[in-house]
């Protein structure tokens, strides 16, 4: 099977037509001879019109394609016919693809004795090379404890990296000129950085930050093409310095490695007018920070402003490397609950992280959070107590939460608990349903419960609850408290004003005739003819309350006056006399 996620629109989309044409008929022509894999870089060679074949190098993973490169004299940003020859290849025929070691893998073996015979073997071959390892020799021995950080010891082409970065940059001019509303740029060069984090995860952290340096030496120097275009930096700069920092943590640097790579982080920051100042934190505040260490000791409480603002990241790496102990100690010291209850959780440590979250629990967010992994772990009847502390603590779900706690309260039959997470739903989202699931709940209680819920109504004026309201108190027969609801309600409402003017006929016929004529002669005064059909809605109202209050002789002196003061209104006349207004 294929190593990327090809697709023929990928491969179309990364050539022009002419290099698609030419690289399908270099396919079906069988040009491409070989097809060799090793770990996540595949090696071509097609065989073209010139008398040596193209080798081809793509770098790419079950996302997709990263980077690719050939030697033939193909000088355009896009692929070449050899690339889009190869990956038609791979596409069609994956069982073509030869499965070999990467370098690291046919090295592993070797012992000093026989990696000296290979270098010498491969010299003999290669004489060229001699000049090559004579350069890097003399360079360690003139620097034996420095590795410089944009050097790579692995099979990396760290000039791949920077070419895919100054693609992308030219793809995003491109659908800016095409007024394409997406920016693939912070998305696809994130990619690229995270290819650099996979490194790092593997404890390849050298080559990581090699890679790195080398997509963010590259966004610098190129910056200029987008910069025109409106693009800001300070997004991707972002993400660059928190994988950074990220990679910072986790690679063990010589002091003059640490040298070289703040040079480089204050130039691009002065460059690039961005902030790596996190990352030049992390170089400066290693793990063998006194403070730092005695925190991950268990023998500090507190931890400086200035340590904080790296410690989501450290606590990342703590987890990665399973360094638990010291991961609880700084997620501790430093105020992390939901981390440290999270943590906890996942040990199995179940009963203390409840001790802890009783007593430390701020927001109803951290008590969801913590109900949630509390309840993945099959502890239900703590989850729900959680939960059900949660709901008085404040926060934006107290919705989510109370839907969440009432499905798990009638899983385990708490119809206590059960009430309670009704009832919290009801004050964010008020409806009729919910108020009869809560008089089904209340049982002999409901009368109490009910003048409850009727005085949390009439105190919250939440937005978008009207209807809702008006609803309950209608259901209820109280016909003043949903005139309350709608009575400054503007003209976006009037369906549910019509609703509560209807009800209200019988019971305030004079609250329907004043609010009836207001919004109606509001509209007939301004001459507002696309609104007069609303008008005449209002006025019907208005009849019907005159009528039912026995006050005929009102209306018909009111309809008179309508005649007399808008009769030259043709159109408010037309539709008023075809509405049965007498």
């Amino acid at each position: 099977m294929s190593i990327f996620n090809l697709s023929e629109f990928t491969i179309r989309r990364h050539a022009n037509a002419k290099s698609f044409q030419r690289g399908e008929a270099y396919y079906a022509a069988g040009a491409v001879i070989s097809l060799i894999q090793r770990g996540k870089w595949l090696q071509a060679e097609v065989q073209g019109l010139e008398c040596q074949p193209a080798y081809v190098s793509v770098y790419g993973d079950e996302e997709g394609v990263n980077c690719s490169s050939c030697t033939c004299n193909y000088d355009l940003e896009d692929w070449c016919k050899h690339i889009v020859c190869t990956l038609l290849a791979c596409l069609r025929e994956p069982e073509r693809i030869e499965q070999r070691p990467s370098l690291s893998q046919l090295l592993q073996p070797l012992d000093y004795r026989q990696t000296q015979r290979l270098i010498q073997e491969l010299v003999a071959e290669n004489p060229q090379l001699i000049d090559v390892i004579e350069e890097h020799i003399h360079w360690m021995a003139k620097y034996p404890e420095y590795r410089p950080c944009t050097s790579l010891a692995v099979n990396v082409d760290i000039e791949m990296f920077r070419q895919q970065v100054d693609q992308i940059l030219q793809d995003g001019v491109e659908n800016w000129l095409d007024a394409e509303e997406e920016d693939p740029i912070i998305e696809k060069l994130w990619s690229l950085v995270e290819i650099a984090l996979d490194y790092n995860d593997r404890g390849e952290g050298i080559e990581a930050i090699a890679i790195l340096s080398a997509i963010t030496s590259s966004c610098v120097e190129n910056w200029h093409q987008v910069a025109d275009y409106g693009f800001d930096q300070d997004a991707i700069a972002q993400e660059f310095n928190l994988a950074w920092c990220e990679i910072i943590l986790s690679t063990t640097l010589t002091p003059e490695e640490r040298v070289d790579l703040q040079v480089e982080l204050e130039t691009w920051q002065d460059e690039w007018d961005a902030d790596f100042s996190l990352s030049l934190e992390a170089l400066h505040q290693d793990w063998d920070d006194p403070e730092l260490m005695e925190i991950l000791a268990g023998h500090s409480r507190g931890i400086s402003d200035y340590s904080d603002r790296l410690v989501f990241i450290r606590l990342k790496i703590l987890k990665r490397e399973g360094r638990y102990e010291e991961y609880l100690n700084l997620a501790q010291a430093t105020g992390q609950t939901q981390e440290y209850l999270e943590m906890l959780t996942s040990l199995g440590r179940v009963q203390e992280a409840m001790t802890v979250a009783f007593t430390h629990m701020t927001s109803i967010e951290q008590a969801f959070t913590f109900a949630k992994n509390l309840r993945a772990k099959g502890a239900l009847s703590q989850a729900l107590n959680v939960a059900k502390t949660g709901l008085n603590l404040p926060g934006d779900c107290h919705d989510d939460l109370g839907v969440w706690t009432s499905d798990l309260a009638q899983e385990l039959g708490d119809n206590q608990t059960h009430l309670l997470a009704i009832r919290a739903i009801f004050k964010e989202q008020p409806s009729l349903d919910l108020y009869h699931k809560i008089a089904a709940l209340s049982g002999k209680n409901w009368q109490a419960e009910k003048q409850n819920l009727l005085a949390i109504m009439r105190r919250y004026g939440s937005w978008g609850t009207e209807a809702a309201k008006v609803e309950i108190f209608l259901s209820e027969g109280l016909i003043d408290d949903a005139i309350n609801i709608v009575r400054d309600l503007s003209p976006d409402y009037s369906p549910l004003i019509q609703q509560v003017m209807t009800a209200a006929i019988p019971h305030q016929p004079g609250w329907v005739i004043a609010n009836g004529r207001r919004r109606a002669e509001l509209i007939i005064n301004a001459s507002k003819s696309e609104q007069y059909a609303d008008a005449i809605q209002w006025l019907k109202q208005v009849r019907a309350a005159y009528l039912a209050s026995n006050r005929q002789p009102d209306w018909v002196k009111y309809r008179q006056q309508l005649i007399e003061n808008h009769g030259r209104k043709r159109k408010f006349m037309t539709m008023f006399n075809s509405a049965d207004m007498e």
